[in-house]
């Protein structure tokens, strides 16, 4: 080897080392950042021995598609269970202390004990109180439920800002990747921030990235709408300023396609958007009309009916009466009832009613009088009204639960129903969560910096530097001593 050849040799070394020194602090500078890749210099030989052609950046395309699938539909199910969690909260704590039932199982053992005691002014007047805080828990349970629809339609609209913003930032991301990688500069960087972006619209919107000739993606909802083609699609929505059992919400549209929401307890909804979707069109809804089925199931077994002995005047609202001021036919929901359900005010003594007429009927005029002689003793009317509450009755099928059975088992039923779909939400989150977890872990461990690697890469690197040093210093040696025998 000549004199020349080898000092070729250590200036390539020192500039290779140089190079790879860089990149291994990068590195480590970034081994705390979840969208950071690892990244490597490619080597290649040559007459001086080896150089750097070119930065790699560690990748695995088959575990990130995975990552952010695993997110999608994790974010997607937090959101349902989030939902779900807050209607729970309506109805008190873990035994759903103010729920309808437990409401309506109070004044059902009020009224049993007023029917024995007809005579008791106290009970009278404790029944009506009774009826009172089920009538204000089914208003404010109407009430609580239309705002966790408004609630969550605020958020759809939060949620589709975010993402129109991401979708613009992607936009200039994969076309740096994409300008970059034609002009064979280094896009390592780009990559990383489009990967990051891509992060975070999964936790939005399910999404199918596709990789196309020269580094450039495309993106696909769950369901195969174009979302992100060389350009970002637009996604729409108009919030609604607020919600009542009969207004719908307006729909997500993605290059004006409808995102559906998700369905069922363990969700389909990939992303937030749709899990939002699902408690504001399904869930909520579903849990408004079990509440007007019970509003409406109390007016009617309350109402008074004509005394005559050939009735001929229609039923009239008794202890409970609504807006529509009428009983309702048949077993037909009567959308929006428990919202403006209330106990007659001329039971209320504090509004100078007669809890008496509960027993002895009359709210509504003399023909619906079944007491006529005030007899203290009179029980029957009480009787019936408790035999009403336990006794089957029909129900709407609107309601998703069964279309005959009593008041009270209904009303369970309702919680029941809510309780099952937040504890089957709640045990398929933590598994999506833990899935997720390990989906993440995997490709962080495949991609992501070892701090421990790169510590025995720069030692390697802190040798190749002294041998290049050495070999340097040698050849300066050398060359000294030829030009001093030289001179």
């Amino acid at each position: 080897m000549s004199l020349t050849t080898a000092i070729n040799t250590a200036q390539t070394s020192l500039s290779n080392t140089s190079t790879q020194t860089n990149i291994v602090s990068r590195n480590i500078a970034n081994a705390s950042n979840p969208d950071y890749n690892r990244r490597n210099a490619a080597l290649s030989t040559n007459v001086y021995g080896a150089q750097v052609v070119s930065i790699q950046r560690a990748q695995d395309q088959a575990l990130f598609q995975q990552s952010i699938k695993s997110a999608s539909s994790s974010s997607g199910q937090q959101s349902l269970l989030t939902g779900l969690t807050t209607l729970k909260g309506i109805f008190g704590g873990n035994d759903y202390e103010q729920s309808p039932a437990a409401l309506l199982g109070t004044l059902r053992d009020t009224l049993s004990t007023f029917a024995a005691q007809p005579g008791e002014n106290t009970l009278a007047q404790s029944t009506i109180a009774d009826a009172q805080i089920l009538a204000a828990g089914l208003r404010d349970g109407s009430a609580a439920v239309q705002r966790v629809r408004l609630d969550a339609d605020q958020e759809i609209q939060r949620e589709v800002d975010n993402l129109n913003e991401l979708l613009s930032r992607f936009e200039t991301a994969n076309n740096n990747v994409y300008q970059g990688t034609q002009a064979r500069r280094d896009v390592s960087a780009h990559l990383d921030d489009r990967d990051s972006l891509l992060k975070q619209i999964s936790q939005i919107i399910g999404v199918t990235p596709i990789t196309r000739s020269g580094n450039d993606m495309a993106l696909y909802t769950s369901d195969g709408t174009t979302l992100f083609e060389t350009v970002a699609r637009p996604v729409t929505f108009d919030s609604s300023a607020g919600f009542s059992a009969t207004i719908q919400g307006n729909g997500v549209y993605v290059d004006g396609v409808p995102l559906p929401a998700g369905q069922g307890s363990s969700s389909t909804a990939k992303g937030t958007i749709q899990g939002l979707l699902q408690i504001r069109d399904d869930i909520a809804p579903k849990l408004q009309t079990q509440l007007d089925e019970i509003a409406r199931a109390l007016v009617v077994s309350f109402a008074e009916t004509d005394q005559s002995a050939t009735p001929t005047l229609p039923d009239e609202p008794g202890l409970f009466t609504w807006s529509g001021g009428t009983v309702p036919a048949g077993s037909t929901l009567v959308p929006g009832i428990s919202a403006t359900i209330t106990v007659n005010p001329a039971l209320v003594p504090s509004l100078g009613g007669d809890p008496k007429l509960l027993r002895d009927g009359g709210i509504n005029g003399a023909a619906y009088n079944a007491n006529p002689a005030g007899a203290a003793s009179f029980s029957a009317q009480l009787d019936s009204f408790v035999v009403a509450i336990d006794n089957p009755t029909g129900f709407d099928a609107t309601a998703g639960l069964s279309t005959s059975t009593s008041l009270l088992d209904f009303a369970a039923d309702s919680i029941g129903w809510l309780e099952l779909n937040r504890s089957e939400a709640d045990s398929a989150a933590q598994t999506r969560e833990a899935f997720m977890f390990r989906a993440e872990e995997a490709y962080s461990n495949d991609t992501g910096v070892s701090i421990d690697e790169e510590m025995s890469m720069l030692l390697e690197l802190e040798q190749s530097y002294k041998a290049s040093a050495r070999l340097i210093s040698a050849v300066d040696e050398m060359l000294q001593a030829l030009m001093s025998v030289v001179r």
